[in-house]
């Protein structure tokens, strides 16, 4: 081997001397003089002139925006919203006690479904709850009450009272309290008539006690509102049944003008900026009688030194120092169509150092506008900038986070506002009291409504199925018991002769409730589903079959209505993957710590088709 290739030991060749000169090393390393490394460390620039010069030859000095802005002065137009509007109801006063998901989502607690008393859990609540604040008036007032606002007891033979005594777990409930304590709901349907007091009908109480309870009664009244929000006797829910979503609108006062936003698709449960859009169209809400507050349109004007952003994992625009790490950009892995996560890397790897921060606080229920910025960089320019998202709304090359859409496509003009909703971050969600299925059933030609959750007399849920089940074994049961003591006259069985028999058609779980294609009004092709009913087929029943009827307040919309309304859902809002629809408690805090409680809705894409194996003009065999 050429010793002047490999080197056995350097230390005894520069020893020796033997070498003129080395050329070749099979290893380069640096050896400090010294066990400090703060030295090495600092990587330190000898020559700041080179430096400069190479930053000279790579163009670096023709930046254009490479000053960094170190004061500036913003001037920014701003309002609050004034008016609301449920649906197609009338004007309401911006409300911002409560979060606008509440203001939105919430429905009245049934008290009854059809000539069926429900809720029974409430009603109990609110019974203690009222003889609590009369206590102090003596065991024969409360004894009066509860004799006056009593519980019946179910009856096993009667129909009217099946939705109790089908379902064992109903029936031992009402069996425990019936008699012994106060149905609150009753008393508080009293007061809510017009004139109701709480000391009517109640022989027991004196005059005093009388005033007493009537002044308590305006207390319980004012409590159960409070416990639960609700829409008021002058207040609208917000829920379109045809639609199965809530649409609402609401406006702030701009310039002598009003900006009208509307949400025409609200199912998710988290209301936000990006569920409404401003509609040109409608230029004003109607009045409502009350003035804007003062002062809502004065601008704001803010001087401020700007902050870079800062954020984990960002790229260090300082050379020899080292990212924290916690954000690992290497581990992201986007697909080719997911546009946020791509545009999240870049702003993050390129752009990190390019934006600043600029703090304004802003009440909930605004409406920001930035008309301009006055920025004074380090070289001493002063540059004014403007919204870069201005210009045409439905422009191809536009993108912008944080505004609202505008509705049409006749070249409106971007609205560049910030939109701050009186919202809440997170709610807590109850089990879902009710829960319907909205699905498509090809072979049949039809959508069934099929109720998966039904809400018990005793305000608890319950599988769908199960209490269709156990139902209609009671209806079975009270007809049986007719026909044994001769109150109902059965017909006489069919003698089959053949092996095989006709039938018109077979039947379906009681939970499952038909919808039927309808031609919509002044159209010929268009379409919409129509609820319909199946008849209830009761062994030795000599009657017209009655129809089935829905459970559930969602699927009984305009059913209990005087007179019976029809009720239609939009064809398209039934997918052919189906829509699941749930009713349940939703609770949140809001300021100062406030509780707020109320019955919501939400909607979800559903699982795919369905088939309810219903057939018409069967032959079928006789089982001997």
């Amino acid at each position: 081997m050429n010793k002047y290739v490999a080197i056995e030991n350097i230390t005894t060749e520069l020893t020796a001397k033997s070498l003129v000169g080395i050329t070749m090393w099979n290893r380069l390393e640096a050896r400090p003089r010294t066990n400090n490394f703060d030295r090495a460390l600092k990587a330190e620039v000898r020559d700041a002139l080179w430096m400069l010069s190479k930053q000279w030859q790579m163009g670096e000095f023709l930046g254009d925006d490479a000053g960094s802005p170190v004061f500036s002065r913003m001037y920014m137009a701003k309002t609050k919203l004034t008016k609301y509007v449920p649906g197609s109801h009338g004007v309401e006063v911006f409300d911002e006690s409560v979060p606008l998901e509440a203001k939105v989502e919430k429905r009245a607690i049934p008290f009854t479904i059809g000539t069926a008393a429900v809720s029974l859990n409430m009603r109990l609540l609110m019974g203690r709850h009222w003889l609590k604040m009369i206590q102090g008036m003596g065991n024969a007032v409360a004894d009066a009450y509860i004799a006056q606002y009593s519980i019946t007891l179910p009856d096993a033979d009667k129909k009217e009272d099946a939705h109790i005594t089908a379902h064992k777990e109903a029936w031992q409930q009402f069996n425990a309290v019936a008699g012994r304590c106060m149905d609150g709901g009753a008393l508080y349907a009293h007061l809510k008539t017009p004139g109701g007091k709480a000391a009517d009908s109640i022989a027991v109480l004196t005059p005093a006690q009388a005033a007493e309870a009537d002044a308590k009664g305006e207390r319980f009244t004012a409590w159960f509102e409070k416990l639960f929000y609700q829409p008021g006797a002058t207040e609208n829910d917000a829920w379109k049944p045809q639609q199965l979503e809530y649409q609402f609108a609401c406006s702030a006062p701009v310039e002598g003008q009003e900006k009208v936003m509307t949400a025409d698709e609200y199912y998710q449960g988290h209301l936000d900026w990006y569920n409404l859009d401003i509609d040109p169209a409608r230029q004003h809400l109607p009045d409502t009688g009350t003035p804007p507050p003062s002062g809502i349109e004065d601008p704001l004007k803010l001087s401020f030194i700007p902050v870079p952003v800062n954020f984990d994992g960002m790229p260090n625009t300082r050379w020899w120092t080292f990212e924290d790490g916690r954000t690992n950009f290497g581990n992201i892995k986007p697909s080719t169509r997911d546009i946020g996560k791509l545009l999240f890397i870049e702003f993050a790897l390129l752009y990190a150092n390019d934006w600043f921060l600029v703090p304004v606080t802003l009440p909930a229920g605004s409406v920001a506008t930035v008309k301009g910025l006055s920025v004074t960089n380090v070289f001493g320019e002063r540059l004014w900038v403007e919204p870069a998202g201005k210009g045409l709304d439905d422009a191809w090359n536009k993108w912008s986070m944080f505004t609202l859409n505008t509705k049409g496509n006749m070249g409106e003009q971007t609205d560049t506002g910030l939109l701050v909703l009186p919202t809440v971050s997170k709610i807590q969600e109850g089990k879902p009291l009710e829960e319907i299925h909205l699905i498509r059933d090809e072979m049949a030609n039809m959508v069934w409504g099929i109720e998966s959750t039904i809400p018990l007399a005793t305000g608890n849920g319950k599988h769908g199925s199960e209490a269709a089940r156990e139902l209609k074994a009671r209806y079975q049961q009270i007809l049986d018991k007719q026909i044994g003591n001769g109150t109902v006259i059965p017909p006489a069985p069919p003698e089959y002769k053949a092996d095989l028999r006709y039938e018109v058609m077979n039947t379906v779980p009681e939970n499952w409730i038909p919808f039927i294609p309808a031609r919509m009004e002044n159209s010929i092709r268009a379409i919409r589903l129509q609820r319909a009913a199946m008849p209830r087929i009761l062994n030795g029943n000599p009657d017209k079959p009655e129809k089935t009827e829905p459970r559930t307040s969602l699927l009984r919309e305009g059913l209990d209505a005087t007179p019976a309304a029809t009720y239609f859902v939009n064809e398209e809002e039934v997918t052919r993957a189906g829509t699941f629809v749930m009713e349940s408690y939703q609770r949140t805090r809001w300021y100062n710590g406030k509780v707020v409680t109320w019955l919501g809705i939400r909607k979800q894409t559903g699982r795919g088709e369905g088939a309810s194996h219903l057939a018409f003009d069967q032959a079928v065999n006789v089982k001997k």
